[in-house]
């Protein structure tokens, strides 16, 4: 059981892969409960918390994303507005526009 715990974080973190792990370390210590069985109960407990850690750090990450995408638009914008750059300003409300949207996507409740 333990062999699916350590591939939980393979590359960047990801949400849905986070999710599928929590959910499943919940089901595989659900089984150890009725069973009996002390291994599944931990490989369980241990993949559930190692998708719980992963959804946060893709939370995180996406969350930071945001924010350096509001503050380059940010600077498109101001800098469009200044040159006379309709095009470039109008691209850095759209880019901080998405930052902001990414931000509330991944912000913690």
């Amino acid at each position: 059981m333990s062999s699916s715990t350590n591939n939980t974080f393979s590359g960047e973190p990801n949400k849905t892969s986070g999710q599928l792990h929590s959910t499943k370390g919940n089901v595989v210590e659900a089984i150890g409960n009725v069973t009996g069985a002390t291994s599944w109960q931990q490989s369980g407990k241990q993949e559930h918390a190692a998708g719980e850690t992963e959804y946060k750090a893709a939370q995180t990450k996406g969350y930071a994303e945001g924010t350096a995408d509001r503050v380059a638009g940010k600077k498109d914008t101001i800098v469009g507005a200044v040159t006379g750059d309709k095009s470039q300003q109008a691209a850095g409300n759209v880019r901080h526009d998405k930052g902001e949207a990414q931000q509330d996507v991944n912000r913690n409740v």
